[in-house]
């Protein structure tokens, strides 16, 4: 579904996108800011309990991880270094938003809830190593199902609905993106063992 949207979301954000690059604004230099205000939004609210508003604000720096993109398609062919910069910083980000929600769980005295936003802060991360190591490989890894957007999605929905005094809704949240962070990991671990299997013996470093 997020996949359908983003044309939609692509058309929203080219008029700004085209200003900026006309300003002289790299798309690095928006994927560095949005990570910025993600951490920082994420690790200043959140553990204050200010869940509606962290999200707001997360989710207004979550949309430069589009932007750049469209940015990057505007000065033409994307760069090495650029790719590599906006996967990493995506984790920086990730690991913001679930250190936050973790920090708050834990100081309110629910630590079952905190121990699963720790779970999914990891799973999140292993989930794009797998990929990312197959593919280093020479193979492919894009399946699953929770990629990063829609672990986002359900992550920054379940605070602000806490945030707006909804019960239970963000441990439900919680669970739910852990156990479709285990599935994951357990789809892309299948779909590689079966292309691994099938090529020849290698040496791996």
């Amino acid at each position: 579904m997020l996949k359908l949207l983003r044309p939609a979301v692509t058309r929203v954000l080219t008029p700004l996108a085209r200003a900026l690059v006309s300003r002289g604004v790299g798309p690095n230099a928006v994927t560095a800011l949005g990570t910025l205000g993600t951490v920082a939004a994420a690790l200043f609210f959140y553990p204050q309990g200010l869940l509606f508003t962290g999200t707001l604000v997360i989710t207004f720096f979550v949309l430069a991880d589009l932007l750049d993109g469209v940015m990057a398609r505007m000065t033409g062919p994307g760069s090495t270094w650029g790719a590599f910069l906006d996967s990493t910083l995506d984790r920086v980000g990730d690991a913001a938003i679930f250190s936050g929600l973790a920090v708050w769980l834990a100081l309110e005295g629910e630590w079952v809830p905190a121990a699963v936003a720790l779970f999914c802060l990891v799973s999140g991360a292993l989930v794009s190593y797998v990929k990312a190591r197959a593919e280093g490989l020479g193979m492919t890894c894009d399946v699953g199902l929770a990629e990063r957007p829609e672990r986002l999605v359900v992550g920054l929905v379940s605070a602000g609905l806490s945030g707006l005094g909804v019960p239970y809704i963000l441990p439900a949240g919680l669970w739910l993106l852990a156990a479709a962070s285990a599935v994951t990991i357990g789809q892309r671990l299948l779909h590689v063992r079966r292309q691994a299997v099938a090529l020849p013996p290698r040496t791996l470093h």
